[in-house]
């Protein structure tokens, strides 16, 4: 078996270092890839048939993950056929994939931006590692995720993907940070966002344009040019400004600093390069922001500060850009999730 070459210089590996990964042994599955995973700079995580309902979420410090689930697990759970998993509860899923980094490649995950448009917490676990989502230089085993439903209870199934991986030659440099406005001018139909539905019926995570969204989300119309968050609600908005990712570069939505609002915007926060560009055809696309304030109600005015986006570089350009291929976000505006049909 050949061996993965680092990158000299620091950044996100495209497409074709991933597949390198892949065919050298570096990334692992306990089934075969699916022709679609890999994505121009991220790999998509699958869900095995393992899973735990916990009684609280945790880090595992300096001990393995599945040691740790025996301090909190409430009961096992097999996904094989199909399981619910309840909003407002707490779950640990084996993932399919697992890492046997060479040392110079670390890694970071990202909710897929349709688990973060259903309002579905996850963070990726590692055995000894002492932060969610990011993965150490030359870690060698499995993948945990943690699962937590806010608003929607959500059928998963292995295979299931809800969140993504990139992989790090380095530390990359921020190139660029970019503020995000929120945008509050009425649409189509004089919609400026939509709310979920506190009780709505199940979000099957892999049925694409197969739900109703009126059963699940209430449009949000403004009054005095504001919109009112309350705390506990879930919204999806858009951002006022058109977001373009160059082609040799990612980017990630960071929060906004606390001190100006006290609200989380966007669990999902990965761009793929290429997205919004012309040359991937996606000119125009705006990000859609996932919101959800915290204790106390807050006012939005269009073109607020909500977000940072953080751009960083590709170790080399992609042998594939987002969109390609076929894409449900991209030149999007205000969307919802792809698990809804058209709103109207």
């Amino acid at each position: 078996m050949s061996i993965f070459q680092i990158p000299a210089q620091p950044g996100i590996l495209p497409f074709q270092g991933i597949e390198t990964l892949i065919a050298t042994g570096a990334i692992k599955s306990d089934t075969p890839f699916d022709h679609d995973q890999v994505q121009p700079a991220s790999l998509d995580l699958r869900l095995s048939n393992q899973a735990w309902r916990v009684r609280a979420s945790f880090l595992p410090g300096q001990r393995k993950v599945e040691d740790r689930i025996n301090d909190v697990e409430m009961h096992a759970i097999d996904l094989s056929g199909g399981v619910v998993l309840e909003k407002g509860c707490v779950y640990i899923a084996r993932l399919q994939e697992r890492l046997s980094l060479p040392r110079g490649l670390n890694a970071r995950a990202n909710p897929k931006s349709s688990t973060g448009r259903v309002d579905v917490f996850v963070r990726l676990l590692t055995d000894k590692g002492g932060s969610f989502d990011d993965v150490d230089e030359g870690y060698d085993g499995p993948l945990y995720l943690e699962i937590a439903p806010q608003t929607f209870s959500i059928l998963v199934k292995p295979g299931t993907r809800l969140n993504q991986l990139r992989l790090k030659a380095g530390d990359p440099p921020k190139l660029e940070t970019r503020s995000v406005g929120v945008d509050l001018r009425a649409g189509e139909h004089g919609v400026v966002g939509f709310r979920g539905r506190r009780h709505a019926g199940v979000v099957n995570m892999d049925h694409i344009d197969g739900h109703d969204p009126r059963d699940f989300w209430e449009p949000l119309t403004l009054r005095r040019g504001e919109l009112l968050l309350d705390p506990g609600e879930f919204y999806i908005l858009a951002s006022s400004d058109d977001v373009e990712i160059p082609v040799d570069q990612a980017a990630e939505m960071t929060p906004i600093d606390p001190s100006v609002g006290e609200f989380r915007v966007h669990y999902a926060g990965f761009f793929d390069p290429g997205f919004g560009t012309d040359e991937a055809h996606g000119a125009g696309s705006k990000g859609v922001l996932e919101v959800r304030t915290h204790d106390t109600p807050f006012l939005l005015e269009h073109g607020q500060i909500v977000a940072r986006l953080v751009y960083e570089p590709l170790t080399e350009r992609p042998t594939r850009l987002y969109g390609e291929g076929g894409s449900h976000y991209q030149s999007q505006g205000l969307k919802l999730s792809k698990h809804f049909r058209p709103w109207g």
